[in-house]
């Protein structure tokens, strides 16, 4: 019972980052169709730039994380810009092939700049831990910060999506893209939001791993990228609640296999989950079945 216990506080931490992403993915694709395959990579960004920070500059914990929110946020703007604004009205394959190149492209700037090597995040939360059931059972204030910063950031994506007016317009243009762009709806500033949103949310989770498991180098993002996609599909990519219920489901489930001996088989076994998901229910767990006319 007690390793049931340690495992689910792990694999809760670990979906949190997850879900963060994945919200990322889920919220560029509920409006324009796209697959930011970059996204890991500015994951990966604000992962760096919460280390400069706190190693440079001798910034806390959290203001180093809300500077690196703001950072990759500037950046998705900037990157939807320059890269996707054009290629809008092009064929989906464009797109997504811009999007891996802009993905290689992130990887392999911070490499030129920063070295290929890991390096260690700085210790900026103190090692404190609570026990429970005789002390078998151990919470970590890593655990606490990730569990308690990834609530705060879905309730406030959730407050601004549901009670603002952007949020309006990001749920018309979810819609009807077209339709909403003439009631009014300005559809580029709308799109430029949901990046900077999704950005900043996976700017936090680089931050959060970093703290977590206290080491980063350039090509961090790739293979989270593509597992905070899975967990976006599995949840039913373009709902946000799809987003979170995947990245959770995915952590646990990658915690319980590596938990049972299967560390080396972790990672495949997301991409398994993939390929079931899409195979039995493509729409995802919470996703809807959307009709096309022909």
């Amino acid at each position: 019972m007690e390793q049931v216990f340690q495992q689910l506080i792990n694999g809760i931490s670990l979906g949190g980052i997850y879900a963060l992403m994945a919200l990322g993915y889920t919220m560029v694709y509920g409006i324009i169709n796209l697959i930011n395959f970059a996204h890991g990579d500015i994951y990966m960004v604000g992962a760096y730039v919460g280390f400069a920070l706190t190693t440079f500059f001798n910034i806390g914990f959290l203001p180093a994380l809300l500077i690196s929110m703001a950072v990759t946020s500037l950046l998705g703007i900037i990157i939807e810009k320059i890269a996707y604004k054009p290629l809008r009205k092009s064929p989906r394959i464009t797109a997504l092939i811009t999007a891996i190149s802009i993905s290689l492209l992130l990887q392999y700037t911070m490499m030129y700049f920063v070295g290929p090597q890991t390096r260690t995040f700085p210790e900026v939360l103190e090692s404190k831990s609570l026990r429970f059931l005789n002390g078998n059972v151990i919470l970590d204030i890593k655990n606490v910060y990730i569990l308690a910063i990834t609530l705060i950031l879905m309730v406030a994506l959730q407050f601004i999506v549901k009670k603002t007016k952007m949020g309006k317009a990001m749920r018309a243009s979810s819609f009807d893209l077209e339709a909403a762009e003439l009631m009014g709806v300005n559809v580029n500033k709308v799109i430029s939001f949901t990046f900077a949103m999704g950005s900043a949310l996976a700017g936090a989770a680089g931050v959060l791993v970093g703290i977590y498991y206290n080491t980063i180098n350039p090509l961090m993002g790739s293979l989270p990228g593509l597992k905070a996609f899975v967990a976006a599909v599995l949840g039913g990519i373009g709902a946000i609640p799809g987003a979170v219920l995947g990245g959770f489901s995915l952590g646990l489930i990658e915690t319980i296999v590596s938990a049972n001996g299967g560390s080396v088989f972790k990672d495949a076994v997301a991409f398994l989950i993939l390929i079931l998901v899409l195979l039995i229910k493509p729409n995802g767990l919470l996703g809807k079945t959307v009709k096309e006319k022909v």
